[in-house]
């Protein structure tokens, strides 16, 4: 559309279109509460575009409303909302703050992905849906709630939100999706008795995480779940997991850690790379399902397996591990 400055939609107009604005050059739009549904993509690429106030007579914002729109620094979504549709404001670089009311119960996957300057955000209560990707790579993200009513947190969720240093997972989340804390700030992270699965690459890459207490409901540790979390000094792993991913621990800072009785298969690489000198073994588990020489640091595979339960430690620059 080769519209520039400002427009004004007219009050007999009803919807707007998919793509009806795609890549103008406005600077404001003023949308009448004539309005009921505005199209997919409807402004997309408008990066003229600084502000929009949204009626109050539209429910739904739709797929890649605002995508794009990377000169748009506030917007207004009305009580009236209920739904705020996959990669709404993907791309919003220069956007600061968003209050989403209490209308609204989901929050698309890609929704807030990429809006750099977002620093917070409050999501109300009223939304129980928080898509995969939604704040992915919101850098400037220093605090955000997870309302009471999210069952889980979805794939890639804040992954890349590298300024958020602390986050409470509500006690419903069932499962955190696959690098949804990814190259985060995240110092410490409590997760609450309701979760069963942690992710691959859940907490990828989170170079300030400290510590991590793993609740005894979890069944399983994804693949790579803490791979490269280079100062986590401290894991405790509840006596619920069955299963540790392959790299699940790889490249940490752990120098001991305990095996629980309920721990039935070990992934390669699982503890590999890491700065252990005690760990503790407390059932058995089958060759079959230990992994490799690999999944441990020296030969503590080997040990274990013609050892048996127990404590095992090394000296720091050692590969031999001795059964105390």
């Amino acid at each position: 559309m080769g519209r520039t400055g400002s427009f004004v939609i007219p009050n007999s107009v009803k919807s707007i279109g998919n793509y009806a604005f795609d890549s103008c050059t406005l600077t404001s739009v003023t949308i009448p509460n004539s309005i009921k549904s505005i199209g997919n993509y409807a402004f997309n690429n408008c990066t003229g575009l600084t502000s929009i106030t949204i009626p109050d007579s539209v429910t739904s914002i739709e797929k890649g409303v605002f995508a794009e729109c990377d000169c748009l620094t506030n917007v207004t979504i009305p009580n009236s909302v209920t739904s705020i549709g996959d990669e709404a404001f993907v791309g919003c670089m220069r956007l600061t703050s968003v209050t989403i009311p209490d209308s609204v119960k989901s929050i698309g996957a890609g929704a807030f992905w990429s809006c750099f300057r977002l620093t917070s955000i409050t999501i109300p209560n009223s939304v129980t849906s928080i898509g995969a990707g939604a704040f992915n790579d919101c850098k400037y993200l220093t605090s955000i709630n997870i309302p009471n009513g999210v069952t889980s947190i979805e794939a890639g969720a804040f992954s890349g939100c590298s300024n958020l240093t602390s986050i409470t997972i509500p006690d419903g989340v069932t499962s955190i999706g696959e690098e949804a804390f990814s190259y985060t700030g995240l110092t410490s992270i409590t997760i609450p008795d309701s979760v069963t699965n942690i992710g691959e690459g859940a907490f990828y890459m989170c170079h300030r995480l400290l510590s991590v207490t793993i609740p005894n409901s979890v069944k399983s540790i994804g693949e790579q779940a803490f791979y490269k979390c280079d100062v986590l000094g401290s894991v405790t792993i509840g006596t619920g997991v069955t299963s540790i991913g392959d790299y699940a621990f790889a490249v940490c800072g752990l120098i001991s850690v305990t095996i629980p009785n309920s721990v039935k298969s070990i992934g390669d690489y699982a503890f590999a790379t890491s700065g252990l000198i005690s760990v503790t073994f407390q059932g058995t588990i089958a060759s079959g399902n230990f992994g490799s020489d690999h999944s441990f640091p020296g030969d503590l595979r080997t040990k274990y397996l013609a050892g048996g339960i127990g404590t095992y430690t090394r000296l720091a620059d050692s590969n031999t591990w001795t059964k105390k």
